[in-house]
């Protein structure tokens, strides 16, 4: 069975059709929040970054949010295919135990083990990150506003119950309780315009670079949020995929036929959802012109009812599972090794590249 679905915005197929696609095409690679299903990712990923891209040398702009942030800050490591192994390793092994006399894990014990984990990945190696030669690296937050400027175990659930009914209301609206702070690698402009929602951008430093990455991943409740990042307005901050979900930003790519023309998009579905609190709001879930130069490369549906429990992998496989790690990993491990087909089909298709089996997003 086909594993790839290629689906492109108008301007990309045009692009395609005329030009095909070649590594000296990109110009962003956006990654999306998503926790475990970014996984399926990995073999696209190590193609990507550690073959195909290398045989260009234009400067390309990675934007992550949560587990894409990871990601894309993975990709500026020397060694970037062993690198990307040692993330789906260690995030498939990832467990957390309840301390004695609780039930369940709380958050800060989770915080606390995933900044430990951070350190481990990144200790000594933010140099390569920051100073990459290539590629400019975007992380993306949400600060909380208001009653949400502090973490407060009565004031947050109250806050983010207000930003559900806003953004329900209108995405916009979303920014009286949160607003996107983007962190940029070498003081690099925003790949997008922002002015689609209340943003602010601040530079990547040696200084922030952990606690920025932290707070990207820091899904409201189930872990702490950071505060007070170096060099960032005060205030908390967590998961970037609260406001940019899947990163359906409008992007600024040079224009159809030009050298770093095309948004490459690596993502687990063929939806580009714009924030987390839009899940459940499908009339949010189509193109826009946003995406008008986006290639997206997704899982087909069919092909994903072949994996363990015929599904991507996810968070509630932590509930699932519960304690037993061998059952998850093992589950999660097959999902991955499988994914190595999404890979071969995009490096075949590459060599020739057939515009009539891209479907339009």
């Amino acid at each position: 069975m086909q594993a790839l679905h290629i689906h492109a915005g108008p301007k990309a197929l045009a692009h395609i059709r005329d030009y095909g696609l070649r590594p000296e095409h990109i110009g962003v690679i956006p990654g999306a929040a998503g926790g475990p299903k970014g996984l399926i990712l990995g073999p696209l990923d190590r193609f990507i970054f550690g073959d195909w891209l290398t045989q260009s040398t234009q400067p390309v702009d990675l934007v992550g949010a949560s587990i894409g942030a990871w990601r894309m800050a993975t990709a500026c490591l020397k060694g970037s295919v062993a690198a990307f192994e040692r993330l789906e390793h260690d995030y498939i092994h990832q467990h957390y135990e309840p301390l004695p006399g609780q039930k369940r894990v709380n958050a800060q014990q989770v915080s606390d083990a995933f900044g430990q984990s951070l350190q481990a990945f990144y200790g000594g190696r933010i140099a390569e990150v920051l100073s990459h030669p290539r590629y400019k690296l975007h992380i993306v937050t949400s600060r909380g506003r208001h009653i949400l400027h502090q973490e407060h175990p009565v004031a947050t659930p109250l806050g983010y119950a207000g930003a559900y009914i806003s953004n329900a209301l209108h995405r916009r609206a979303l920014g009286a309780w949160l607003e996107r702070v983007v962190f940029s690698s070498q003081s690099a402009a925003l790949p997008f315009d922002a002015q689609d929602f209340r943003t602010r951008s601040v530079a990547l430093t040696g200084g922030n670079f952990m606690s920025a990455l932290q707070a990207s991943c820091s899904i409201p409740f189930a872990l702490k949020a950071v505060h007070d990042i170096p060099d960032a307005p005060a205030g908390a901050y967590w998961d970037g995929g609260i406001t940019d979900y899947h990163l359906h930003l409008n992007w600024t790519a040079p224009s159809q036929g030009s050298d770093r023309a095309i948004v490459l998009y690596p993502h687990f579905q063929k939806s580009v959802v714009p924030g987390w609190l839009d899940k459940a709001l499908k009339w949010r879930h189509g193109a826009t012109p946003f995406l008008d130069s986006t290639i997206v490369l997704s899982p087909n549906p069919e092909w994903v009812k072949t994996l363990p429990n015929g599904k991507l992998p996810d968070r509630k496989d932590f509930m699932t599972y519960d304690r037993d790690l061998a059952g998850r990993v093992k589950v999660w491990n097959a999902a991955t090794q499988a994914s190595q087909q999404l890979a071969e089909e995009f490096s075949r298709w590459l060599h020739k590249p057939d515009a009539s089996v891209v479907q339009a997003l």
